[in-house]
């Protein structure tokens, strides 16, 4: 399953009401949640309870640790009870994908690269989206499977998962969707800079030599799009 998959079965499973009313239960509180106690604060029994909670944890909602309850120890203490809390990690999901966590992380890098090296912003930037790009074309981060032997191919599936949506049409890539759209639309040139930036070096970690970026701003759609050498095969 993909992330994108992940992330929409965790939506999902938010659907069903009661369902959802356990999660907001667990998620406030300030300790893990036993089966027992989250059955009598929404006033169901213990198996609907741990149907609905367990359901959760499946979708990665929730979290699950087991231990002892307090004052309870040693041989003859029975089995651990098994608790839920909110996972430490962030649940999101927009249509079509964005990822503002990804500008977030290269611009933070870049700022932070300025200060400590003295470098202009802007150049600062582009090394750092370079870096991320490389990261992620190399598939280090397993976000897409680059087995492929077929460089056009391998960097279609990593254009896909990162929510790109790529469309080929002979030697030219478009991407349908732009990840950092909302950033791009208050700050066109510094965002699709760094795009640019961040696309060469994911063509670069992928080893995709018969491949450019180039900045091809269109309404409606990523402002890069990606072109294959004529004669590569690809």
């Amino acid at each position: 399953m993909s992330v994108r998959e992940d992330r929409l079965a965790a939506l999902a499973v938010l659907a069903e009401p009661l369902r959802r009313r356990f999660y907001l239960h667990v998620a406030a509180s300030n300790e893990p949640m036993s089966r027992e106690a989250a059955a009598e604060a929404l006033g169901v029994s213990r198996s609907v309870a741990a149907f609905h909670l367990d359901k959760l944890a499946e979708a990665g909602v929730l979290d699950v640790e087991y231990r002892r309850p307090p004052g309870r120890g040693g041989p003859g203490a029975g089995r651990p009870t098994k608790f839920y809390r909110r996972p430490e990690r962030e649940l999101d999901f927009t249509v079509p994908e964005r990822r503002y966590d990804l500008a977030a992380a290269i611009l933070a890098q870049a700022v932070s690269d300025a200060r400590e090296r003295i470098l202009p912003v802007e150049e600062a930037l582009r090394v750092a989206a370079r870096d991320f790009g490389r990261v992620i074309g190399a598939g280090l981060d397993d976000a897409a499977d680059g087995a492929s032997e077929n460089e056009l191919d391998r960097v279609l599936a990593i254009l896909t998962a990162h929510g790109y949506e790529p469309e080929r049409h002979g030697g030219v890539v478009t991407l349908r969707n732009c990840p950092f759209h909302a950033l791009a639309e208050e700050h066109r040139e510094l965002v699709c800079g760094m795009n640019l930036d961040m696309l060469e070096g994911l063509l670069e970690g992928a080893a995709a030599r018969d491949l450019t970026a180039r900045l091809d701003p269109v309404p409606g759609r990523c402002c890069v799009t990606v072109h294959a050498d004529t004669g590569t095969g690809a």
